[in-house]
């Protein structure tokens, strides 16, 4: 759901489920160790940013994966784009446009609590954690190659329930650069349940940089601040999953909206449509 030209990072939206708090006695670390993977059919549609004159729309493939195992709390995902390499009027994945045909996103934590042994929860934080993220597209040095570092709680938050925060500094991998920070929130929220044990769940996330150099590149240049927000409807069941996603974008990866010769836009909303098998 959170590719190079959306987001991410997803929210991640399924960080959210990711690990159980741990209680205070930490005598054995794998007591509530656990692991998940599923995969997503995709499609998206008026994603950012985008080329007014390539289009907007395209399809992908996510396998989506997760768990818990003694201090490590993970979560990630692998997109693959435009699977029969079609190409389309709409299309933003045209094979031969120069983009990227997959993207990775690998968020793993590293709880405190359990490090040091401690029970470090108070009010309403749960656990705390020293936090990662790192974002991956196919282009070698040129696409997307980022790294985030900070620390992370989960919070119970009123009606949302548990939902995992984390406040990172942004290192630039092409650039060797420290570059602002990015806080990010996710929530998984069932919030209605049939008869069948199946359940509507309203789960999405946010992500928003801000305090970087701003960029006057004549192409494409760039923003102080700027993040997306994802909000989604999704019915599970134990093993399928139907979804609608709404996302908005504000000058997204710090691009400014249709600045420069480019012109992209990278402010707007985006709509997404999921169907999940789980394992």
């Amino acid at each position: 759901m959170k590719n190079v030209k959306s987001l991410a990072l997803a929210a991640t939206a399924v960080a959210a489920i990711s690990g159980n708090a741990f209680a205070a006695d930490r005598t054995d670390l794998h007591a509530t160790d656990y692991k998940w993977m599923q995969f997503n059919a995709m499609y998206s549609i008026g994603e950012k940013p985008d080329n007014p004159a390539s289009g907007d729309q395209h399809n992908y493939l996510e396998m989506e994966f997760g768990g818990r195992s003694g201090i490590v709390d993970l979560y990630g995902y692998v997109d693959v784009f435009n699977l029969a390499n079609e190409s389309s009027q709409h299309g933003d994945k045209n094979p031969g446009s120069g983009t990227s045909k997959i993207f990775m996103k690998f968020n793993p934590r590293f709880s405190l609590d359990a490090i040091f042994g401690k029970d470090l929860s108070v009010g309403p934080i749960q656990e705390v954690y020293f936090s990662t993220l790192f974002n991956w597209d196919g282009l070698n040095g040129e696409g997307v190659n980022s790294t985030f570092w900070g620390v992370g709680a989960d919070v119970m938050v009123p009606w949302l329930g548990k939902t995992g925060m984390n406040l990172y500094g942004y290192y630039d991998m092409n650039n060797k650069e420290w570059n602002g920070y990015q806080f990010s929130a996710n929530w998984f929220k069932p919030f209605y349940f049939f008869d069948n044990k199946s359940f509507l769940s309203f789960q999405g996330y946010i992500d928003y940089q801000f305090g970087a150099d701003a960029d006057d590149n004549m192409f494409v240049p760039k923003t102080t601040s700027g993040g997306n927000i994802f909000f989604g409807l999704y019915w599970h069941s134990d093993r399928y999953a139907l979804g609608y996603g709404l996302k908005g974008f504000k000058d997204v990866y710090l691009l400014e909206d249709k600045g420069g010769i480019v012109g992209l836009e990278s402010t707007g909303w985006s709509h997404y449509l999921s169907a999940t098998y789980k394992f």
